[in-house]
């Protein structure tokens, strides 16, 4: 019998309850979570790593001050690809990721605590492009709206934030789920606004840790430390070992990701109760069933 606790989703929740609740799913799911992320996205978060490793790669000449030589070699083919390379498969990695995050928790929720892997699968594949256009989208609006004086890029934040989950739980489309979020986050936008923003700073804060061991590694490739700091020598501080901390880092930033779309659907379903009461319904009616 499986005796993995169930993380209700449809029901309202306080701020710490959002936060708690949104690491609890990731630990009682972790081997199935993890393991169905890694089918669906994992070559293409692979390819994402190789295009990062290619990319710092490029750079390594750049770092060459050897007053004596022609300048710093670098392959402008290597850098152009590895460059183009990363940002689509960055954009592919980014999407389908966001995809199979809430399509898992559509059916983790569906069928109260189990999934089904090839209805995730499916289903991450055949909004595919929804999610790319719909992060278009957002990030158009949200950079339009910081160049605006900063003020309206933070204020459309929180909604457009939730517009993804819309998509998926409320099977909208693309534009509609663009809007909808205004609607649902009207008079609850400070509190979402909250939310997010302690749960950036928390995993901005975990992010940075686990980017630190890449640092101290360059400078001490650098001499900062042993304060025997040579330009000329810096031409080789971004070596394979180097590249490997940066990619490890990457796979952190990744999970933590997966974090924040686990958050956002709490969110969502946090203001959707309020507003509709859907998770109450279906418990009514669900007791009503019992009862026959």
């Amino acid at each position: 019998m499986d005796s993995t606790p169930y993380i209700e989703f449809k029901k309202q929740r306080e701020l710490g309850e959002i936060l708690t609740d949104s690491f609890n799913f990731i630990k009682f799911e972790f081997k199935s979570f993890f393991g169905t992320l890694l089918k669906i996205v994992g070559p293409y978060l692979f390819a994402t790593m190789v295009f990062l490793g290619f990319y710092f790669y490029s750079f390594n000449g750049l770092f060459n001050f050897d007053i004596q030589s022609q300048g710093p070699e670098i392959n402008p083919i290597l850098l152009i690809t590895a460059l183009l390379g990363l940002m689509v498969s960055a954009i592919a990695t980014y999407g389908l990721t966001q995809a199979t995050v809430l399509f898992y928790i559509k059916s983790y929720t569906d069928n109260k605590g189990k999934i089904d892997y090839d209805q995730i699968k499916k289903e991450a594949y055949q909004n595919f492009w929804s999610f790319i256009g719909l992060s278009f989208l957002v990030g158009l609006a949200i950079t339009a709206g910081l160049f605006l004086c900063i003020i309206p890029g933070i204020y459309l934040y929180p909604p457009l934030m939730l517009s993804f989950s819309i998509l998926v739980f409320m099977g909208k489309g693309v534009g509609d789920s663009f809007q909808y979020g205004f609607t649902l986050i009207k008079d609850n936008w400070w509190i979402t606004f909250a939310t997010l923003l302690v749960l950036g700073i928390l995993i901005g804060i975990i992010g940075y840790i686990f980017q630190i061991p890449a640092v101290i590694y360059l400078w001490i490739k650098m001499g900062v430390f042993s304060g025997e700091m040579d330009a000329e020598s810096m031409g080789g501080v971004i070596d394979p070992i180097y590249i490997l901390l940066n990619i490890l880092a990457y796979a952190v930033q990744f999970i933590l990701q997966t974090v924040s779309l686990v958050a956002a659907a709490l969110i969502f379903f946090d203001l959707n109760e309020k507003k509709n009461f859907t998770g109450t319904f279906e418990r009514i009616q669900n007791l009503g069933k019992k009862e026959e």
